[in-house]
């Protein structure tokens, strides 16, 4: 399973990657785009809505299923990334590379607490 060493990651199969300023760029994980199948739609957050942490902010479909978009903590969303919106199969080439939202944290250190790569990997073992 791929899990970069360099992000962080939620329970709900999201990565998460502090940027430079501070903000957050968010994407599903390689083991949810392998476990949702060929992705066929993505609805991220609009720019400028507050999401809290835990809380559904969006939807990724597949020919499968559909699955909620979960908040990996509470701020702004200030970015979407169209690209993946018009062309949602990028997230199953590269899911890493395929971000999909970013974000302000309202507090920087709740992701800090996320759990790292090594942390992500018990999890998804433990689901199985």
């Amino acid at each position: 399973m791929n899990t970069p060493a360099h992000l962080k990651y939620t329970p709900a199969h999201h990565w998460v990657q502090r940027e430079p300023d501070g903000t957050l760029t968010v994407g599903i994980t390689f083991h949810a785009q392998e476990a949702l199948g060929d992705v066929v739609f993505v609805q991220s957050p609009e720019a400028g809505r507050r999401v809290v942490q835990g809380e559904a902010c969006g939807v990724i479909e597949s020919v499968k299923t559909a699955s909620d978009l979960i908040a990996p903590v509470s701020g702004e969303v200030i970015a979407v990334n169209t690209e993946v919106a018009d062309t949602p199969e990028r997230i199953n080439s590269d899911p890493y590379g395929a971000w999909l939202y970013r974000m302000r944290p309202e507090r920087p250190a709740d992701a800090d607490a996320l759990p790292d790569a090594a942390a992500y990997r018990k999890i998804v073992d433990g689901a199985k």
